[in-house]
C-alpha cells in the first residue's frame, strides 16, 4: 500500500511540472508572436513614413525647381 502511494504521489507531481512547462512553452509562444507582430507593425510604420517623406521631398522640388 505504501508503494502505491509513492507511486501515484511521483505521478502526481510529475503531472504538475508537465502541466507548468506546457503553460510556459504556450507563453513563450504568445511572446514570440506578439514580438513577430510588433516589428511587422514597426515597418509598416516605417515604409509609412518613408513614402511621407519622398512625397515631402518631391513637393519641395515641384515648388522650387532650381534645387
Amino acid at each position: 500500500m505504501k508503494k502505491l502511494f509513492i507511486v501515484a504521489a511521483s505521478l502526481a507531481l510529475s503531472a504538475c511540472g508537465v502541466e507548468t512547462a506546457t503553460t510556459a512553452a504556450s507563453a513563450a509562444a504568445m511572446k514570440k508572436q506578439e514580438i513577430e507582430q510588433g516589428k511587422k507593425n514597426m515597418e509598416q510604420a516605417q515604409q509609412k513614413i518613408n513614402a511621407s517623406m519622398q512625397q515631402v521631398q518631391q513637393s519641395s522640388q515641384a515648388a522650387d525647381p532650381e534645387k
